[in-house]
């Protein structure tokens, strides 16, 4: 277990980089969680219906933004807060909010501009503290956080969505919990004939046999333009140790499925090509990425042609040009840039798979 919660953190967290976590936190059940978010209220969205905040963001080099977008996307963001105190972000912090915002709606979250009106809700996200101790309190955060998510979601279907076909989005813990509300809200329900595509990005623990198992009626998405379905990708550069970093999610999905091993291998969807049967492209490939690491600041014009990128053991080996400025993460992990890296490639296939979407379902 404590393999899998040091694979987590490192996955999971912005923080992983940080300093280490407290050595004895006080307990979870002891700490008075924040304020449950009341999504009826502008405050609990990053993005809302009347404000699109910093996901309006559009680096110089993209895609415009869409003016009468016929589709929705909600998107779900990653770890961003470093409390080694604080089991949960309480969403009245401005100082975790402007991070937010800065680090990850306006460089990931505008991705999807080009296509769609974008939701973005604030939710108690597990913390640093939370993903240190993933294998045991850090779950009950996780699940505080994600309940917020669901309720978010249901919220945002009951008074903003209006029958309109949407995109899911989620990155690291963002994906952690769009997994599940791809389980709970959208395989066999009503919902899943509105939904354009899920994007579960930088999430080793999904895996190519979970579609047909923790899915039932999802598919992987196996061409650009399919839609209903769900792609994902976790990049590395060329001197990660794969064995390594595949081993712990494969071993889970043996435990998920009674030692079974077909279909352990984690999903990858190379997003320079969004064709599984091209697992490998060239940087003549690449439309654009965003260059430096994520902070403050506005997002800087896209380069094109900057990243070549390949699918190997369930990893998406990335060799990104020197002259985009990216730091690895320990483990040469670019968990950071899994949007950022394919900013117009992702820009663009959302566009197509929505309009296919549109074609394909047209309203009255």
């Amino acid at each position: 277990m404590k393999s899998i919660a040091a694979l987590i953190l490192c996955l999971f967290s912005a923080a992983a980089q940080a300093q280490p976590p407290a050595p004895k936190p006080q307990p979870f059940a002891e700490q008075a969680p924040p304020p449950a978010p009341d999504y009826a209220s502008p405050a609990a969205w990053a993005a809302g219906i009347d404000d699109p905040g910093a996901s309006r963001a559009v680096p110089a080099g993209a895609t415009p933004a869409a003016t009468r977008a016929k589709v929705d996307v909600f998107y779900i963001h990653p770890t961003t807060y470093l409390s080694n105190e604080r089991w949960n972000q309480d969403i009245a912090d401005k100082a975790a909010n402007a991070w937010v915002d800065a680090s990850v709606v306006a460089r990931q979250a505008s991705v999807f501009n080009a296509c769609c009106r974008v939701f973005a809700p604030r939710y108690r996200q597990g913390s640093h503290l939370a993903l240190s101790h993933f294998a045991g309190e850090g779950q009950q955060a996780l699940a505080l956080a994600y309940g917020d998510v669901e309720r978010a979601f249901d919220y945002y279907i009951a008074h903003y969505n209006k029958g309109r076909p949407f995109i899911l989005v989620g990155h690291s813990q963002g994906s952690l919990h769009l997994m599940k509300l791809l389980q709970r809200r959208i395989d066999g329900s009503p919902l899943q004939t509105q939904m354009v595509a899920a994007y579960v990005v930088g999430m080793t623990l999904l895996s190519e046999g979970d579609f047909g198992r923790a899915y039932k009626t999802i598919p992987i998405c196996d061409t650009p333009a399919q839609t209903g379905c769900v792609v994902g990708w976790n990049s590395v550069l060329p001197t990660a140790d794969i064995a390594k970093a595949v081993a712990v999610p494969e071993q889970g999905y043996a435990q998920r499925y009674g030692g079974e091993q077909t279909g352990k291998t984690v999903l990858c969807v190379n997003p320079l090509t969004f064709d599984r049967a091209r697992p490998a492209a060239s940087a003549a490939s690449s439309k654009g990425a965003v260059p430096g690491d994520p902070g403050a600041g506005p997002v800087r014009a896209i380069v094109p042609h900057a990243v070549a990128a390949h699918c190997d053991r369930g990893l998406l080996v990335v060799e990104p040009d020197p002259a985009l400025g990216l730091k690895p993460l320990p483990g040469d992990a670019m968990h950071y840039h899994d949007l950022g890296l394919f900013y117009e490639d992702v820009r663009e296939n959302a566009v197509l798979r929505a309009a296919s979407f549109v074609t394909a379902h047209p309203r009255g």
